[in-house]
């Protein structure tokens, strides 16, 4: 008969398993059709399983294709009752999409989730609290407090795991509850689980990141269970540690002394410097924190990689800053979402510490299936790293963006002059060769280009001026094939920087007649630079004059005194009218570089744009009195200092490593994009909390103040009963350790011995009755004697 029923069961689950296969085979193949609104009610409503299965997945798809699903509330809600696990998910799943819209009929269903609590499947209590906490009615955040208060004490890590991330829901339902709340925290905070523990810090850091001091008793056992967490836990538990450690930890520094490598007579070191470096000395429970995460240097996650990273460059020594150097390029290794902004972050390291990815040049070198934002970035790093380059690698990077320089990619072209131009300054050993480069480019075709190239050149031609005359009369040659506004500008503005260089055998005033020529046909930008050249040109004209007029007016002195001496001897040669009217009717020819300065004044006169006109009258104004020659030399012709070409990066190192600010840049703000935060500074030495609190351990027993988890209970449960089978006056303990294991004789010989003792035992307790009932009878006998006496001794009286 047993096999009978075997077989018939199996049989039954074979067709179960079958109807099922066929169920799933037609609604894979149906699901794209849309039944209609009845035919899903009546579904909803029927009393088989199945069907009702059926229906509410055609609910969820269409809740999901964003069609109105609300019509059939009461008719998923009356399911939630159900004993199958499958219909009360998809159920579940539709209340927290629906129940804001109908708080009253979501209520009804309060007090079956509430039951579900004490479901027997941990599955089941976990996710009836997950849904009581999602369900965003504001009246019900007291019910959900005391289920998160029921969930502490569950049996089921799985269930505590499910309390712990309804705290920030039911903080957000209703903010009052926060005390409460917070008793729920510090003890999830303390939980041995580490899932636990990693979903109690998200929790943490949603509702209070402020409150430090519920951390101090727990900090030890999460850094210890770092490690184990999952990636979401690991990321919360390293920002708050990276803000706990700024906050309790002071920054303090030794100094150590260097030798000079020499060696005394017996081996010891001599002549110590008494001027060492200072080097950062961590706090022992912080270097716990920099040990214990070591590790996830080789997470798959690279959020995880990033978060260690920065807890290694915002909290570490030198040496453990040097350690993430190389699991931080290794992202490189990633999709290309994951290198943009891993990028950004090696960028941001780079500024601060450029020598630590020296020796990964090579991962920064441009692919050809590199986007515009990666290869932008990897060129910035090579430029960032090409001063602490050995000269091979200088050279390979130099020839890499000479490469692209001579690309097609007119952004990649730009870019690679740029990124030259700032070798050439970063390095000026380079700067020659760099030179070499950039003047190539001013052939080219592309406007832009050339004056992109130019304007490196003309910082380069700045850092040392004496040495570069030929390059500007070669730069000056090429304005005849130069057609770009900025790039004619530049050059304009550089022959004019060098117009006093060699007197007048400098090229500026024949350039400028050149260019006087077809002023009217110029750019704006190259016409304000031809009125600069005219007036630096025009100004030393009037320098040297002034210079030349001191002397000639002691040659004029001397002159005067000869003619007089001539005249009083009678020479009457040159007191002839004829040779004074000569004198006064041949006026002295106007230098050529006066008629140039007028004549560009006479065409700016009448130009069409109005800056030109007033920057035109502010010069001839200045030019126009000898006694104002001294400021125009002041303002036209002062030293212009070195310009400094930043890295395009430079105004991101105020984000935090790691943050989405970081990545978006000038984009989000002065302040960086909202809910940005910035890291605390150190806390000073003497005002971090007492160390002292972080050594109190978790009492594992009731204490009436908070609830004791179950894991905590069972683990003293177990340690209680490991004690008690320890003593020796108990008889079914296990053996201590180096004892014998009773066999079953002998097991059976302590239970006939009990035996016979347990006989011996009621023999002797049967005397004793025996004993007992016979004194008891002597005494009951006296004690009846002795009043028959009395009562004839009181009738006797």
């Amino acid at each position: 008969m047993e096999s009978i029923s075997r077989i018939s069961g199996l049989l039954e689950s074979a067709r179960e398993l079958t109807l099922d296969a066929a169920q799933s085979a037609r609604g894979s193949r149906t699901s794209s059709k849309t039944l209609p609104p009845a035919q899903i009610t009546k579904l909803l409503d029927s009393r088989n399983e199945r069907e009702v299965l059926e229906g509410l997945r055609r609910v969820i798809s269409m809740m999901y294709r964003s069609q109105p699903c609300l019509t059939y509330f009461s008719s998923v809600v009356k399911n939630v009752a159900s004993p199958n696990i499958e219909i009360k998910k998809l159920v579940y799943i539709y209340l927290l999409s629906y129940a804001e819209q109908e708080p009253d009929l979501a209520l009804l269903s309060i007090n079956t989730i509430q039951k579900s609590l004490s479901d027997g499947n941990p599955q089941v209590r976990a996710l009836a609290l997950k849904t009581m906490s999602g369900i965003r009615v504001p009246v019900i955040s007291q019910i959900v407090s005391l289920a998160i208060k029921k969930g502490l004490g569950d049996m089921s890590p799985y269930v505590r795991k499910a309390a712990a991330l309804a705290i920030p829901k039911c903080y957000r339902l209703d903010p009052n509850t926060l005390p409460q709340l917070l008793d729920y925290l510090s003890t999830l905070l303390g939980d041995r689980q580490y899932y636990v523990a990693g979903a109690a810090v998200k929790a943490f850091m949603d509702i209070c990141p402020d409150r430090i001091d519920l951390i101090h008793k727990h900090y030890r056992s999460l850094v210890k269970k770092l490690v184990d967490m999952d990636e979401w836990s690991q990321l919360a538990t390293l920002k708050l540690m990276t803000r706990y450690s700024r906050l309790c930890f002071p920054q303090r520094t030794r100094r150590v002394k260097k030798s000079n490598g020499t060696r005394g007579f017996y081996g010891d070191e001599g002549n110590v410097e008494e001027a060492g470096e200072e080097v950062s000395v961590p706090d022992p429970d912080l270097e716990l924190l920099l040990k214990s995460i070591k590790p996830l240097l080789q997470s798959r996650n690279s959020a995880v990689v990033l978060a260690v990273t920065r807890c290694y460059i915002y909290l570490g020594t030198q040496e453990y800053a040097d350690l993430s150097i190389g699991p931080l390029v290794a992202l490189l290794r990633g999709p290309q979402d994951i290198q943009h902004v891993a990028l950004y972050n090696i960028v941001s390291v780079c500024l601060t510490r450029p020598e630590a990815f020296v020796k990964y040049a090579s991962h920064f070198l441009v692919h050809s299936k590199d986007t515009l934002q990666i290869w932008e970035l990897k060129l910035e790093l090579l430029t960032l790293i090409f001063p602490h380059c050995d000269p091979y690698m200088k050279g390979l990077i130099l020839n890499e963006l000479e490469h692209f320089s001579r690309g097609t990619d007119k952004d990649l072209v730009r870019e690679a002059v740029r990124a030259i131009g700032r070798c050439a300054q970063s390095d000026t050993r380079t700067s020659a060769r760099c030179l070499r480069l950039l003047l190539n480019q001013i052939t080219s075709l592309d406007g832009n280009l050339v004056a992109e190239s130019l304007t490196v050149v003309r910082h380069l031609i700045q850092q040392d001026p004496s040495s570069h005359k030929s390059t500007v009369i070669r730069l000056a040659k090429n304005l005849d094939t130069a057609t770009s506004p900025r790039a004619r500008a530049t050059i304009i503005w550089l022959v004019g920087e060098f117009s006093g260089i060699d007197g007048e055998n400098n090229i500026a005033p024949d350039v400028l007649r050149i260019l006087a020529k077809g002023f009217a046909d110029e750019a704006e930008p190259a016409k304000l630079q031809i009125v600069l050249l005219a007036a630096k040109v025009y100004l030393h004209y009037l320098n040297r004059q002034e210079v030349e007029g001191v002397k000639s007016a002691a040659l004029d002195t001397t002159t005067l005194h000869d003619y007089t001496s001539v005249r009083d001897e009678g020479f009457g040669r040159l007191d002839s009218p004829h040779h004074a009217d000569h004198l006064a009717t041949e006026p002295e020819p106007e230098h050529p570089i006066v008629v140039l300065w007028n004549y560009i004044l006479l065409l700016a006169r009448y130009d069409t744009s109005y800056d030109l006109r007033d920057r035109t009258r502010l010069y001839k104004a200045l030019l126009a009195v000898p006694s104002s020659t001294q400021l125009a030399s002041l303002m036209l012709l002062a030293p212009k200092p070195v310009p400094h070409t930043p890295s395009p990066s430079e105004g991101r190192t105020g984000f935090t490593l790691g943050s989405a600010s970081l990545v978006v840049g000038e984009d989000g703000g002065l302040h960086g994009l909202r809910g940005y935060e910035a890291l605390p500074d150190w806390v000073e030495d003497g005002k971090e909390p007492d160390p002292s609190l972080r050594n109190a351990e978790v009492k594992a027993e009731y204490d009436g103040q908070r609830v004791i988890p179950a894991g905590e209970r069972l683990d003293s449960a177990v340690r209680e009963s490991r004690q008690i089978a320890g003593s020796p006056s108990t008889t079914n303990g296990s053996a201590p350790s180096g004892a014998k294991e009773k066999t079953l004789d002998d097991w059976l010989a302590e239970s006939e011995a009990e035996e016979e003792d347990s006989d011996e035992v009621d023999e002797e307790s049967e005397e004793a009755e025996e004993t007992y009932e016979e004194s008891s009878e002597e005494e009951s006998e006296e004690y009846d004697d002795s009043d028959d006496d009395m009562e004839h001794d009181r009738l006797v009286k």
